[in-house]
């Protein structure tokens, strides 16, 4: 548990099902409060124009790995995925956090589940495509810029950088 900057514990728990909905929602409303030059209403709707179904999140993290976070009310703050298969593992394919809790800790204390997990699993790296806004947070936790990509989305195109990170081998 860690206490964010409004002085509220935030909980860091494994992804369940019963967290899809919420987690829809808070994906789709952290992409269209964006505020930044680089991303117009047609990237972000591009990126996220309505919530996708909560069927969408239940089979991808029944696949994957999956933590969110949890203000003092049990409300879903944030969430990150991990995916786990042997060709992409590592991979993070979801870094969020609800728009009112950004630059509190939270995607840091997600970012550092994350990559615990991974360790005890012996990965031997995290990887991710990070935006422009995200980018800053992975360096700050280690992350190395690898190359910057372009990916193409809905005829838009989203700037982006794939970066990655060794993990030491975890000791018992």
């Amino acid at each position: 548990m860690i206490i964010n900057m409004t002085g509220l514990p935030v909980k860091v728990i494994e992804f369940h099902p019963i967290h899809a909905k919420e987690i829809s929602q808070l994906f789709h409303l952290a992409v269209q409060a964006i505020n930044h030059p680089r991303y117009n209403q047609a990237k972000k709707d591009a990126w996220s124009a309505k919530p996708r179904s909560q069927k969408h999140w239940q089979l991808k993290y029944k696949r994957h790995k999956a933590w969110v976070a949890q203000d003092h009310a049990h409300n879903i703050i944030g969430f990150i995925g991990l995916e786990t298969d042997f060709t992409h593992q590592g991979y993070i394919n979801a870094l969020y956090v609800h728009p009112n809790y950004q630059h509190q800790g939270v995607a840091s204390q997600l970012l550092t589940s994350a990559t615990q997990w991974a360790k005890q699993q012996q990965y031997p790296q995290l990887s991710v495509d990070a935006s422009y806004l995200s980018k800053p947070l992975f360096e700050k936790h280690g992350f190395k810029i690898q190359r910057s990509i372009i990916q193409i989305t809905k005829q838009q195109s989203l700037a982006a950088f794939t970066l990655s990170k060794t993990l030491p081998a975890f000791v018992q």
